[in-house]
C-alpha cells in the first residue's frame, strides 16, 4: 500500500523545532512591511522593537546557544500591538505580524506545538482578509472561488511552499541566510504591499 504525501500543515508539524522556527521567523519577515505601513500612516507602533524581536530571533536560529531573555522580549513585543479600539484593516494586519512574532517567540521559551500552523494560517487569512476587502464581492461561493484563484493568495501558497522546502533541508547558516532573504521578499508583504523607503 502506497502511503499518501503529507499534506502541508502535516509536513510543518513533523519537522523539527529548528525548522519551524526558521518557517515562522520567515513568514514573520514578510509581515513586518504591514506593520510599517500601519506605523508610517497612524503614527503608532514600534516597527524598531518588531525588527529588533526578529533579529534576535534569527541570532538564536544561527548561533543556538546565544543568550537571549526571549520573556522580557516577548513583553517588549506585547507594548508594540495596535490600541485594542483600533478596528481599522492596517491595525489588524499589524497586529498579524506581532501575534506571529509573539507565537514565533513562545516557542523559544517553552512547548507550543500549534504556533508554526498558527504563524501559517495567520498570515493566509490576512491575504484573504485583503481579498475581500479590496475585491468585494458580496456572494460567498463567488468570493470563495475568487480568492482561491487570487494573484495575491497564489502568490501566498507558493511562499509558503517555497519556504518549507528551504526549511525542509539541513539548516546551517548560509541556508538559515536563504531562507531569511526569502522571507524579506525584497520588502514587500503578503499583501502586496511595501514601504517605499525600503526599495
Amino acid at each position: 500500500m502506497v502511503s499518501k504525501p503529507l499534506g502541508f500543515y502535516q509536513r510543518l508539524q513533523v519537522l523539527p523545532l529548528a525548522a519551524q522556527q526558521a518557517f515562522m521567523a520567515a513568514l514573520c519577515e514578510r509581515l513586518l512591511p504591514n506593520y510599517a505601513l500601519y506605523e508610517q500612516t497612524t503614527g503608532q507602533g514600534d516597527g524598531h522593537t518588531l525588527r529588533t524581536v526578529l533579529n534576535l530571533v534569527w541570532e538564536r536560529l544561527s548561533v543556538p546557544g546565544a543568550s537571549i531573555d526571549f520573556a522580557r522580549q516577548a513583553e517588549k513585543l506585547a507594548e508594540c500591538e495596535p490600541p485594542a479600539e483600533d478596528e481599522s484593516f492596517g491595525a489588524r494586519r499589524a497586529l498579524d505580524a506581532v501575534v506571529s512574532i509573539s507565537a514565533l517567540l513562545d516557542t523559544l521559551q517553552g512547548d507550543s506545538p500549534e504556533a508554526v500552523l498558527d504563524v501559517s494560517r495567520t498570515s493566509r487569512a490576512g491575504v484573504r482578509a485583503f481579498i475581500e476587502l479590496t475585491e468585494g464581492e458580496e456572494d460567498a461561493q463567488k468570493l470563495a472561488l475568487l480568492i482561491r484563484d487570487h494573484p495575491l493568495m497564489e502568490d501566498e501558497n507558493a511562499f509558503q511552499d517555497a519556504v518549507l522546502e528551504a526549511v525542509s533541508e539541513p539548516l546551517n547558516k548560509a541556508a538559515l541566510k536563504e531562507v531569511r532573504t526569502l522571507g524579506r521578499n525584497d520588502g514587500i508583504s503578503n499583501l502586496g504591499l511595501s514601504l517605499d523607503e525600503e526599495e
